[in-house]
């Protein structure tokens, strides 16, 4: 069966929520909520926003389910690309206030990659002092489905057969093995999580956001003979494209992303806005939607923490424990990525996280 032929079933009934105006309620009685558009919830909102609905039935109540329910949230979750129309002025306000986006009439710059086999950075550690390993991922929505917050269990089998069709049929470099999380073998899986592979269903937040319903149907993960590139279907967003190895060598990671990314797209569609470039469930994770990070060794630095968060700030990054966002740091190992993902290039974003990790590193060698 050919990707293009697999297409999405009819809408089906979405799941049901508590009502818009009782989730406010709970955003508005919280002093302690991140929601970053908290503010703008009010009584004529709600009442204007009621009945409202995306093409596949997403409401206001489903979008701000999880920052209700999680104080410490601060985006909330949308159920398709159609939201970031018809719920704009409430999403606009998230997406600029996340993304500091200085002016109402910004447009994301259109996808560019650079020439990859002329890149302005190459690896970070030539020497193979500090960088564990490096990795680059982006996220990936498919035209024509609902997103993971209110996807059917019946279209998000669908989506699996159409995304694992794909992968299946990549050659080369990328050519591999796909593996449905549904009836995973126990020593398969064992595998998986050893290499820090296998994604879960432990995040509360995507939880109460709708995420990890009929689980753990319609998910799998995909990779090359090397495990240098891997999918992840129908983890949070549709598709999680990433690129790793050992080492840090950004320039060979990046072009292997690229590579492996663009014969993905010649065969499926993503949802993309000329406003917000690639559009995703989370507003976070919009515009290039890329992190490239790089996993390395700063035992100095992150004595402190706080100092380690301000000095990555300055020069652009974000620093998260090894295995990832709220996680603490093993032996000095931390996560340094690239902040930015909206406003600039993919290859901007890549120039940012490799400069700013050599200024970490070049820090971290005079202490």
């Amino acid at each position: 069966m050919s990707a293009a032929s697999v297409r999405p079933s009819a809408s089906k009934r979405v799941p049901e929520v508590e009502s818009l105006e009782s989730l406010v309620k709970m955003i508005q009685d919280c002093a302690d909520s991140k929601c970053l558009a908290k503010s703008y919830l009010t009584a004529d909102v709600v009442r204007k926003m009621s009945s409202v609905k995306s093409k596949y039935g997403c409401s206001l109540a489903h979008i701000i389910r999880n920052c209700a329910l999680n104080p410490k949230s601060e985006c909330p979750r949308v159920g398709d690309a159609d939201c970031y129309k018809i719920f704009h002025e409430f999403l606009d306000i998230v997406i600029k206030t996340y993304h500091k986006i200085p002016s109402d009439d910004f447009m994301h710059p259109p996808p560019t990659f650079g020439d990859i086999e002329n890149l302005p950075f190459g690896n970070l550690d030539p020497k193979g002092d500090s960088v564990v390993s490096t990795r680059v991922r982006v996220g990936r929505s498919i035209d024509g489905f609902p997103f993971s917050t209110i996807i059917s269990k019946e279209d998000r089998l669908l989506l699996e057969k159409k995304l694992s069709v794909v992968l299946k049929e990549l050659t080369g470099e990328f050519a591999g093995t796909y593996h449905s999380l549904t009836g995973l073998d126990e020593d398969t899986k064992d595998k998986l999580v050893q290499d820090h592979f296998l994604f879960g269903d432990s995040n509360k937040i995507f939880q109460d956001a709708g995420g990890y319903r009929d689980w753990p149907v319609g998910r799998g993960i995909f990779y090359n003979k090397d495990k240098t590139f891997l999918c992840w279907i129908g983890e949070e967003d549709h598709l999680r494209v990433i690129s790793m190895q050992e080492g840090g060598d950004l320039a060979a990671t990046y072009a292997r992303l690229i590579r492996g990314l663009k014969a993905i797209e010649s065969r499926v569609q993503f949802c993309h806005s000329d406003k917000y470039g690639y559009l995703n469930c989370c507003p976070s994770n919009l515009g290039t939607s890329m992190r490239a990070s790089v996993h390395a060794r700063v035992p100095k630095l992150s004595a402190d923490k706080t100092k380690l968060d301000d000095i990555c700030k300055q020069h652009g990054l974000e620093a998260r424990g090894a295995y990832g966002e709220h996680t603490e740091s093993v032996g000095g190992v931390y996560d340094l990525s690239n902040e930015r993902r909206l406003g600039l290039t993919e290859l901007e974003a890549a120039i940012e996280m490799a400069e700013g990790v050599k200024k970490i590193l070049e820090l971290e060698a005079t202490l």
